[in-house]
């Protein structure tokens, strides 16, 4: 999940805009005033990533209701110092303005390995779909089902049909009648499965959704031509929907397992996101009827390849990103963008890497790495304040019982990492925590560890500027292609600050020879860590390392102060309203309210929310930003 996206931290309210009918408006969200809240969230391969924590299914977000538990489990949060960044790099004066108001003032559009950005613009079938298809002759739906029956199914699609099924009696009981009905549910109408049944002597043909078992049932074999590639390669379009939901979605419509889908990186959930997916032997023809059905997706810009994509492929993100009732002047802002433009940002890793509850990822990050796993236990089921009633009972319980099926009861969604934790102590007992531990995902695990890493990187560049400023100097590190090599006096003169790169902790990177190098030693040694010894007894968990540049300058950037009158405008034209022909926003050089509407590209690996913190120079946590604007939370 190598990404360069933002992740919002502060909890919105709901917010739909995709599809819109008329005379429908975009919600904005009450978000706290200021200040960016958005970067890259915690990415299980140490990079950047959109991973968000997510509410379990069927529960409210955190907003308006739960204002005041909200606020009062942020004072307990992190802040940016808590974290290590404390450094800019530049000295023009800060500002302050409100960053995703809206989920469409942040707009993301990956940039593909051939340094294109990926766009959604064109919903046609390629030609190559059509030569291809299969060799029996679809049926009309016109003369199998009737206007009754379809408006039936398409209300069961969309779920709106209380049965949850649909029953089509089958008066001409042939198998070829059967057949023509079958085939004309599930092409008019993906996402629906269908089955013979046989009642009172008569034999009916039942729809019903695919989900559950049936979603993860093993896909149909297609004719499927020699000529075309194996793959379908799409552009993925969502608005307010996080990149794994929106592949799930897909998944039970399909009737696919997910991992038939492939991808470059996730992108976050509270934005506007468009990126490049494929998926294997699935017709584009299939993919764009979906666009009837699909809340807050599109699909389109299909064609056929040979190949999946891969993790990291990605050349980075172009954002669009409105900061809304700025409070800067004309000029603050050009020397702050000038600033962004020329020098660049400190590579910091983002707040929402570390969490957004009083325990943050790196503290259990810590205990796995000092193998002490009875803490990492305690750490992530202690109560903590602020929480959802469910998850308070379930700490309460925990700590008053240590029995993990009598907290687990008390979870109604046993997804999250504390129900399968729970899960994993129920069945393999509190003496095996490590195997226990293990049915959290992968992912999820590693994101401790890289948390942890992640502090510390911070921790150690923050020292490494006040110590040496923005030039190159001896004892720095540069890579020289994959391989780090240390800057003698000499070589240091011929370096900038953009070539300095600072290892994450690992047993297989190197240290600068000045004395940062040895403040990595100290640091860990104080976590009752050994950097001479970073392998650990659980594979997963042994950190090899990595390099990090610490200073990144964004391309293509540009940016403008807007004036408009009505907050609950777009500010952003999207590819949406481009190809609904809908018109680009139209600003009032005499509105009431001042906007800074920026663009940039960053490479993959690189936290947005650090890039708007060096513009607007404040603190990018919840927790400041709460403290800050408590009203908005009100």
């Amino acid at each position: 999940m190598a990404e360069s996206e933002p992740v919002s931290n502060a909890a919105p309210v709901g917010e739909k805009r995709a599809c819109l009918q008329h005379g429908d408006e975009e919600t904005p969200a009450k978000k706290p005033k200021v200040d960016c809240e958005n970067g890259n969230a915690p990415n299980p391969d140490g990079s950047g990533g959109g991973e968000e924590e997510e509410e379990p299914e069927g529960q409210a977000s955190d907003g308006e209701e739960d204002g005041e538990s909200f606020a009062d489990m942020m004072k307990h949060g992190l802040t940016e110092t808590d974290v290590g960044i404390l450094k800019y790099v530049s000295d023009h004066e800060g500002f302050s303005g409100i960053l995703k108001e809206r989920y469409s003032d942040f707009v993301v559009h990956e940039i593909n390995k051939q340094g294109k950005i990926v766009h959604l613009d064109d919903l046609s079938i390629p030609a190559d779909s059509e030569e291809g298809a299969e060799p029996e002759q679809q049926p009309n739906d016109c003369e199998v089902l009737t206007e009754e029956q379809k408006k039936q199914l398409g209300e069961l699609q969309l779920f709106k049909n209380k049965e949850r099924n649909v029953s089509i009696e089958v008066k001409d009981d042939t198998k070829e009648k059967r057949t023509l009905v079958h085939k004309a549910i599930k092409t008019q109408f993906p996402g629906l499965e269908t089955k013979t049944e046989e009642k009172e002597g008569h034999k009916f043909i039942v729809a019903y959704h695919a989900a559950g078992k049936k979603a993860l049932a093993a896909p149909r074999k297609h004719f499927w031509p020699k000529n075309r590639g194996s793959y379908c390669h799409f552009a993925l379009y969502k608005e307010n929907k996080d990149t794994m939901d929106a592949i799930n979605v897909l998944s039970k419509f399909l009737r696919l397992r997910p991992n038939m889908f492939s991808y470059m990186g996730t992108k976050d959930k509270r934005a506007i996101t468009v990126q490049e997916i494929a998926v294997l032997k699935i017709t584009a023809e299939r993919l764009a009827h979906l666009n009837k059905c699909l809340m807050n997706l599109k699909l389109g810009n299909f064609c056929y390849k040979n190949h999946p994509l891969k993790l990291g492929e990605l050349q980075g993100n172009h954002f669009t990103v409105v900061i809304r009732n700025i409070s800067g002047t004309d000029e603050q802002v050009h020397q702050a963008m000038g600033s962004l433009k020329q020098t660049g940002f400190i590579n910091y890793y983002g707040m929402q890497r570390f969490g957004t509850t009083a325990v943050p990822t790196q503290q259990v990050g810590r205990a796995i790495l000092r193998n002490d796993w009875n803490q990492v236990v305690d750490l992530i089921l202690k109560p903590r304040p602020g929480e959802k009633e469910y998850l308070v009972r379930c700490r309460e319980e925990w700590a008053k019982s240590q029995d993990p099926e009598a907290a687990l009861k008390k979870l109604p969604n046993k997804r999250c990492v504390e129900g399968q934790l729970l899960r994993g102590l129920s069945m393999y007992g509190k003496k095996n925590i490590v195997t226990a531990f293990g049915l959290i995902p992968r992912n999820n695990r590693l994101m401790y560890v890289h948390s942890y890493q992640s502090v510390v990187w911070n921790t150690m560049v923050s020292r490494r500027i006040e110590a040496f400023g923005l030039k190159a100097v001896e004892g720095d590190l540069v890579l020289r292609g994959t391989t780090a090599h240390v800057l003698s006096v000499e070589e240091a003169e011929s370096h900038s600050i953009h070539d300095i790169v600072m290892p994450l902790p690992g047993y297989d990177v190197i240290y600068p020879s000045h004395h940062i190098g040895e403040g990595y030693k100290e640091l860990l040694s104080a976590d009752g860590l050994d950097l001479d010894n970073m392998r650990h007894k659980v594979k997963d968990y042994s950190l090899a390392g990595a390099y990090r540049r610490i200073i990144v300058r964004p391309t293509d950037v540009s940016w403008e102060v807007i004036h408009y009158d009505d907050p609950r405008v777009s500010l952003v034209h999207s590819d949406f309203e481009k190809l609904e022909n809908k018109p680009a926003p139209v600003f009032n050089k005499d509105g009431k309210y001042r906007a800074l509407r920026m663009e940039f590209s960053l490479p993959p690996s690189t936290y947005a929310t650090m890039a708007i913190r060096e513009v607007l120079k404040l603190d990018t946590s919840i927790k400041k930003q709460t403290q800050l604007n408590t009203v908005w939370f009100n």
